[in-house]
């Protein structure tokens, strides 16, 4: 298999690290497309593909090319890239961009586009995809294969359900953060410090996470296992209804789901 990967940045370079990882492709089929002269310089200390320019003829020959590129910087680089495409298998990271808008863009047919998430630099990503109906059955699973490298994956028919993508898996690490940095501040306040704080929040969120993978229980059913009746997980909770955090939590993830859809126009 020969795979191009366009724009390399940090998801880009997770991509070619699992490729190699899992001997998808080997260094010499694996070309790293960059338009930036001091970036292709560091892709080349970095010694994990062939480095070249994004209009570059080799490119015709990837089975797959993927843009891993920010969606402003789009329109630039597909003057470039649709001078050496031959109908390959695109897959595209940009978030918000939509397939026909990739499609017209490139004069393409064989368009995938996913979205996935940070921790796909760990092989633990959430990536969900959709495809535009020229691809193949065939095709698709090539291309679910290269993903599926990062992480778990999931398709999608209905492309509008990838904004809703974007705001739950997408932009979810920074909510997780957002709760774990919350829980480390009351830690001080109470009187720990940064580094007890830290642990303490940690390993009870790792924990927390492999008892909900595991155990045979509801979500509400976890909840009530650790607020006993008028104890102090009941007082807590209290509070957060009262403030409406839950509430506030559904608000901003919608939100970010709508502005993703107006990002995509």
């Amino acid at each position: 298999m020969k795979i191009t990967i366009v724009g390399c940045g940090n998801m880009g370079l997770i991509y070619a690290r699992a490729f190699l990882k899992y001997n998808i492709v080997s260094k010499d089929n694996l070309l790293l497309a960059e338009k930036n002269e001091v970036r292709k310089e560091e892709l080349l200390k970095l010694n994990i593909g062939q480095v070249c320019v994004i209009n570059d003829k080799r490119v015709s020959e990837s089975d797959i090319v993927i843009l891993a590129v920010k969606p402003q910087d789009f329109n630039e680089l597909s003057m470039d890239l649709k001078q050496v495409l031959n109908d390959n298998i695109i897959v595209s990271i940009m978030a918000g961009m939509k397939l026909e808008r990739i499609e017209t863009g490139l004069n393409q047919k064989f368009i995938i586009r996913a979205m996935p998430n940070s921790p796909a630099e760990l092989g633990m990503g959430m990536t969900a995809f959709t495809a535009s109906k020229a691809l193949s059955m065939e095709q698709v699973r090539k291309a679910e294969n290269l993903l599926g490298t990062t992480g778990r994956t999931v398709f999608f028919e209905n492309e509008n359900l990838l904004d809703a993508v974007t705001a739950l898996s997408g932009s979810g690490p920074a909510y997780f953060f957002y709760i774990v940095k919350q829980m480390v501040e009351a830690g001080k306040q109470m009187g720990f410090d940064q580094h007890t704080a830290e642990m303490l929040v940690k390993q009870t969120m790792l924990g927390s996470f492999h008892l909900l993978n595991t155990a045979d229980k509801s979500l509400d059913e976890l909840i009530k296992a650790v607020a006993s009746k008028g104890g102090t997980t009941e007082a807590a909770l209290a509070i957060f209804n009262e403030s409406k955090v839950g509430e506030g939590l559904q608000k901003g993830i919608v939100k970010a789901r709508d502005r993703a859809s107006e990002l995509s126009k």
